[in-house]
């Protein structure tokens, strides 16, 4: 049987017969910014095959999100800017050195001690390299999604020390933040509704994180339960040889309750 190890340079030398002479036309005319959004795709149906503990489905889904590593990486290697293996080595360069209490003679008893040394190691490797210090937010990507963004954000923001004390007091501040749209509803311009909307939205993400929540997983779950709710709906009106613009909402409220209380 062959080794992961052995398996992954199949892929490799296989990506390469594509992008080589005499291989596939479409593989071939990709470059680094044609496959992005590809990436971005499969990392969200790994998430999908997560959500729905399909073990198969997540198997097939991180070969897919695999490639897109390894695509990227060839034409790296074609550009003579690096190869899989710098890649590689990078990553088990990295795991090894950020985790010394694993790998040396340091020492990390929870989660915390352990990311806590972590950033710490990240800092001092930009330090060695000769990068000067980044302001504390300045390394989250701005094309990361708003909601991954503001969970970042804030959790860096209370490591700093900037942070309410008990998820009472984000309540509090999220009572605040309604009144305040409430008001810009009345008097303001969509501009000004817009930021309270944003700053509403910007709580919600606290308060999930002072509940142990991922914002970002819970809305995906929530989405997945409108989305299933709603099919009911299509369903039993199909069944009744009716259409969405047939219904009403009094009626669609009904199904969904039943939708709801099937579940």
């Amino acid at each position: 049987m062959n080794t992961a190890g052995e398996k992954f340079q199949r892929l490799v030398e296989i990506m390469a017969r594509l992008r080589g002479p005499g291989g596939c036309p479409w593989d071939r005319e990709q470059t680094f910014d044609t496959i992005k959004p590809y990436l971005l795709e499969e990392a969200y149906e790994v998430m999908e095959a997560i959500d729905a503990r399909d073990w198969r489905e997540l198997a097939e889904e991180l070969g897919d999100l695999m490639l897109q590593s390894v695509f990227f990486a060839q034409m790296a290697s074609e550009a003579g800017y690096f190869s899989i293996e710098d890649s590689i080595d990078a990553i088990n360069n990295k795991l090894i050195r950020r985790h010394p209490h694993i790998f040396a003679d340091s020492e990390a008893h929870t989660a915390e001690d352990v990311k806590k040394r972590w950033d710490e190691i990240k800092a001092e490797e930009k330090k060695a390299k000769g990068e000067a210090p980044k302001l504390l937010l300045e390394s989250i990507p701005r094309s990361t999604p708003a909601l991954v963004e503001a969970a970042q954000i804030s959790s860096r923001a209370a490591r700093a020390g900037f942070d309410w004390e008990n998820a009472e007091q984000v309540l509090e501040k999220l009572e605040e933040e309604l009144h305040e749209l409430s008001e810009a509803r009345e008097q303001s311009s969509q501009d000004e509704i817009e930021g309270e909307v944003g700053d509403l939205l910007f709580v919600l993400v606290n308060l999930a994180r002072f509940m142990k929540v991922d914002p970002e997983q819970a809305l995906r779950k929530s989405n997945a339960k409108f989305r299933r709710r709603f099919a009911h709906i299509e369903r039993s009106l199909q069944s009744r040889g009716r259409t969405l613009g047939e219904s009403n909402v009094q009626e669609m409220e009904e199904i969904w309750q039943e939708a709801k209380r099937s579940e």
